[in-house]
């Protein structure tokens, strides 16, 4: 009977699982399809910061040279323009599944900060394109210019924004999933600041990864927030130690009144 009964709880899980997937699926795919609706719109605005670069004359300084090349890269803006779009729905059922095994307290930290997940990946995607991808794309698109001149393929340029605007939309979560693992006693604050000289070394091969060139100034432009996130990703997890203490200080003589 105990079997059965954890069997059923298993299948259960699964099926929940399941379900929350689905709906995050159908939210990214719905997403999608309001972003193709705009890709022209997207595409355009993507373009924008090749444009501003003096060494790129006409208006439209992209091209593309296979057949499937223009098709392929909308659906791809349009698959992340989706993924964006439904960042809200698919954290929310990611808090969702995991939160019948949080306590109360726990739960409701979860949820307070769902809002700021989105508003963080939001932030950081803006930080690449406006503070990241500009003086990247300079360097790149200046570098030997006077010996040959930049034809960029469509397929290549969007590839690289697409993975500048991910990863640093990701990066910036940082802070808050710092937070909150110091919040469920998952890893102390503490444990944290040990890891900073280590936290250090990974900036910078993240900005060795995360950026196209290979100059010191474009990756320490990755590095440099990457670092600042984490300081205050330990800041925030001292403030979730020191509530929880504080927490444990005022249940603990009701406690002791009970006995």
């Amino acid at each position: 009977m105990a079997e059965s009964l954890g069997e059923m709880t298993l299948r259960d899980h699964l099926s929940e699982l399941r379900r929350r997937l689905f709906i995050s699926a159908i939210g990214v795919l719905v997403g999608t399809i309001i972003a193709f609706v705009f890709h022209r719109q997207i595409l355009l605005f993507l373009m924008q910061p090749a444009r501003a670069i003096d060494a790129i004359a006409g208006d439209t300084p992209l091209i593309y040279t296979l057949v499937t090349e223009m098709l392929g890269i909308t659906m791809k803006v349009s698959l992340l323009g989706g993924f964006i779009l439904s960042v809200p729905l698919w954290t929310y059922h990611l808090v969702m599944f995991i939160s019948p095994g949080l306590k109360p307290r726990e739960r409701k930290y979860l949820f307070v900060f769902l809002p700021g997940i989105t508003m963080a990946f939001l932030i950081g995607t803006a930080f690449s394109y406006y503070v990241l991808i500009p003086p990247a794309l300079k360097f790149l698109l200046t570098f030997n210019s006077d010996i040959a001149a930049p034809m960029i393929r469509i397929g290549s340029y969007m590839n690289l924004m697409i993975t500048l605007l991910f990863w640093m939309g990701v990066v910036f979560e940082t802070p808050i999933l710092m937070f909150v693992l110091a919040r469920l006693r998952v890893v102390t604050y503490s444990t944290f600041a040990r890891w900073r000289r280590l936290a250090i070394v990974l900036a910078f091969v993240l900005g060795a990864l995360i950026t196209p060139t290979f100059d010191p100034i474009n990756q320490s432009l990755v590095a440099g927030p990457i670092i600042v996130l984490y300081e205050t990703g330990i800041w925030l997890a001292w403030l979730a130690g020191r509530g929880e203490k504080q927490s444990t200080k005022e249940i603990a003589p009701a406690g002791e009144s009970d006995s």
